[in-house]
């Protein structure tokens, strides 16, 4: 199985880390400095156990997406391409992945939020198109990737059911590289309740420049983290998501213990001056709430706040 990542994000890092030393022939997008400090030094992976490892980068193919159309040696050869960047690059990893994908190809997004998929399937057919949630936790700079904690993939296919015979090898392939994944029959309502949580926690500590445990042992960060995910929560049923038999406070407490000392990755994004993924949180609710004539003052809220300090530095 020849394998496609695009986008060298934290996450990205961990599956090209964990899936280098597989079966699979991997290949690897990304641009700039980065692909420049990878082509030379490999990439190093700060473990959750403490060891520390080196992958070079012999190990799979690096393309540099600055320096030149795809080669035509790789055009049309993959059987499986996973996007990993965020949620602005999603048009033009598309793209890639168009290319590099062969005609019976499967592409995955592994990206927060709302709408990548919805994209991919008017690019690739639904059929084609897995989505996930991921829990595993990362952070990185340039070539180093440090894996804080270990989660799960959850993936299934967006018409639901049971895997085909090419997704079952990409399940395989993921457990064989010790990534977790969990095969989900209604994967839209796993993408709904991640996002739920990321709506909770995301934009406050985005905001307030706190890890996730300060949601919860702020009493006021709390209250409005529950409140804008309830209020979120109401945009998912009237989309026809049965999220019914979800305690989401109590999955947002079990949670936020379990990721106290985490940064989360909005937070991130704001101290390395980069753009957040707001717009597929916070936006497409307050987007999908004005179609369905639902009122969403508090991501609204969220969604300008984050906005205007991401903007901030036009002013300064």
């Amino acid at each position: 199985m020849r394998v496609a990542i695009l986008g060298l994000g934290s996450i990205g890092g961990i599956f090209l880390s964990s899936l280098a030393d597989s079966s699979a022939d991997i290949i690897v997008v990304c641009r700039g400095i980065k692909s420049q400090l990878i082509s030379n030094d490999g990439i190093i992976l700060y473990a959750p156990e403490g060891t520390i490892d080196t992958i070079p980068a012999d190990m799979f193919t690096l393309i540099d997406s600055e320096l030149g159309p795809i080669p035509n040696t790789m055009r049309k050869s993959c059987d499986v391409a996973i996007i990993c960047g965020k949620a602005n690059s999603t048009p033009i990893l598309a793209e890639m992945a168009y290319e590099l994908l062969s005609d019976a190809g499967i592409v995955m997004s592994i990206q927060n939020g709302l709408g990548h998929s919805e994209y991919l399937c008017k690019k690739f057919g639904q059929r084609r198109v897995l989505g996930s949630t991921v829990t595993h936790g990362a952070w990185h700079s340039q070539n180093s990737f440090h894996w804080e904690g270990r989660g799960v993939v959850k993936m299934g296919n967006l018409e639901g059911g049971a895997p085909s015979k090419q997704e079952s090898e990409l399940f395989k392939l993921l457990d064989n590289s010790n990534l977790s994944p969990i095969w989900s029959e209604d994967i839209n309502k796993e993408i709904w309740i991640k996002l739920l949580i990321n709506i909770a926690i995301n934009p406050l500590c985005a905001i307030t420049g706190l890890k996730n445990g300060a949601i919860k042992s702020i009493p006021l960060m709390w209250d409005q983290a529950v409140a804008s995910m309830s209020e979120a929560s109401q945009i998912a049923i009237a989309s026809g998501i049965n999220i019914s038999d979800v305690n989401f406070e109590n999955l947002l407490d079990e949670i936020v213990t379990s990721t106290a000392n985490n940064r989360c990755s909005m937070l991130q994004d704001i101290m390395a001056n980069k753009p957040t993924e707001i717009e597929t949180l916070c936006g497409e609710i307050v987007k999908r709430g004005e179609s369905f004539g639902i009122p969403t003052p508090l991501n609204s809220m969220l969604l300008t706040l984050i906005e205007g300090i991401e903007n901030s530095s036009n002013f300064e």
